[in-house]
Formats: structure tokens, sequence, C-alpha cells
């Protein structure tokens, strides 16, 4: 398994544990993106020592190749010397460091490649977990307008209930009825309460008040004579007597 497949591995199973929690949203993405930089950490490490393994390739067969070299070179020094059977031996050990230094090459050469997709990789991680920090804000409000609408939702289901309109009904109905039923008992209790024939007469003493406050009214205004008959008020508000009224009609019968 390599590396990015065992971070996946792991960063599949903390999401999917976070996720079965069902905790806060945000802070089950805070702990997500700490998750990925952990991870995105030891990654790097593992990516650091297979570069460091890539490099020591590189330098085992480089070395390799320079023994090869000093082997050819004390090869055609034993020629020059005249002694062959050294040269045949020298040149036996620079085809081994040569035939080692080339495959250390070839391994050197796919490691690299290796490595510099493994480079690639890190960097596509890193972005992406860089890009899940940005979303992340709006990932939160996304969840905080959902749980808002469901618990709106939940509220409006609630009030979409008419068992409770219909008990406010019933309630606002019996109270009426209470209400009426309390006036029909001060009716029935003023009707049947008392002295009924003291009742009329007190009927019959309120009707003669109003004569009552009329005798009054033209008292205070002087119209009242002292046996009680009422004067008359002439042109210009003068007083006319009934004395006056009969020497007129004299004068009349004269003329």
């Amino acid at each position: 398994m390599g590396i990015f497949d065992r971070f996946s591995t792991v960063l599949r199973s903390n999401i999917n544990d976070l996720i079965s929690r069902a905790e806060n949203p945000e802070k089950m993405l805070n702990q997500l993106i700490l998750d990925m930089r952990g991870q995105l950490a030891k990654a790097k490490q593992e990516v650091a020592g297979a570069i460091a393994d890539e490099k020591k390739l590189q330098a085992d067969a480089d070395a390799m190749k320079r023994q090869a070299d000093d082997w050819e070179r004390r090869a055609m020094l034993a020629v020059e010397q005249g002694r062959d059977d050294m040269a045949k031996q020298a040149l036996m050990r620079y085809n081994e460091n040569l035939q080692g230094a080339q495959q250390l090459h070839e391994t050197w050469l796919k490691s690299k490649a290796e490595t510099e997709a493994l480079k690639l990789s890190l960097r596509q991680l890193n972005d992406k977990i860089e890009e899940a920090k940005r979303k992340k804000n709006i990932l939160v409000a996304r969840a905080k307008r959902a749980e808002a609408q469901q618990r709106i939702q939940e509220t409006m289901s609630g009030m979409s209930d008419r068992s409770a309109f219909e008990s406010f009904e019933r309630m606002t109905e019996k109270i009426e009825q209470n209400e009426r039923k309390a006036i029909a008992a001060a009716e029935l209790q003023e009707e049947f309460s008392g002295d009924s024939l003291a009742k009329q007469f007190e009927s019959l003493e309120y009707k003669g008040s109003s004569d009552q406050q009329l005798i009054e009214l033209k008292a205070r205004m002087g119209l009242l004579k002292p046996g009680g008959e009422t004067r008359q008020i002439g042109r210009g508000g003068e007083t006319i007597h009934d004395a006056e009224l009969v020497e007129d009609g004299d004068e009349g019968t004269t003329h």
C-alpha cells in the first residue's frame, strides 16, 4: 500500500467516525481539517524519506561509476607497465563496478520518477486541504442555514396541527357560554329577589318625578303663584298677571 493510499484510508476512517457521531458541523469540519493537516505532515515525512533514499541511490550509483573509472585507469596503468595479468584483473573489477553503477543508475531513475510523483501528489493534497479550509466557512454557513430551515419546518409543522387551534376555539366558546350563563343568572336574581310591589311603586314614583321637577323649575323661575297658579310670560320677558288679562279684556270691550 502506497503512502497516499494509507493516508486516504486513515482520513476516510476519521471522516466516517466524525459523521457517525453527528457532531456540530463546524467542530466536525475543523477537526477534519486538523486531521488532514496531521496526515499531510506524516505524508511529508514519508515523502522526505523517499527523496532521501532516492538521493542515496544517486550517490551510490555515482560512487560506483567513479570506482569503475578508477579500475579502468588502473588497467591502463598495468598495460603501460607491461602487466597484462594485472590489467585483466583491473578490467574485471572495472566491468563489475560499471555494471553495478548502471544498475544503481537505473534504480535511481525509477526512484526519482516515483519521488517526483510523490511530491506532485503532496502538492495536490496540500492544495486540496487549503481549498477545504477556504470552503469550511461556506459549509458551516450552509449547515447552519439547513439547521435553521429544519427548525422552521418543525415549528411550522407543529403550528399546522389543528388540535391546538380547535382547543383554543373550544375554550373561547366555553368562556362565552359561561358569560351568558352569568348574565342570565343575574337577570333572574334581579327578577325574583325583593318586593315586586315595591318595585312597581318605585317605577311609578320615577315616572312622577319628572312632573315634580317641572313644578320646581317653574317655581324657581317665578312662574307659580302662591296658590299654585301658573303665571304667563309676555313679550320682552314681562310677567302678565291674571288681573291684567281681565283689564285688557274689559278695555277691549269698552272700545
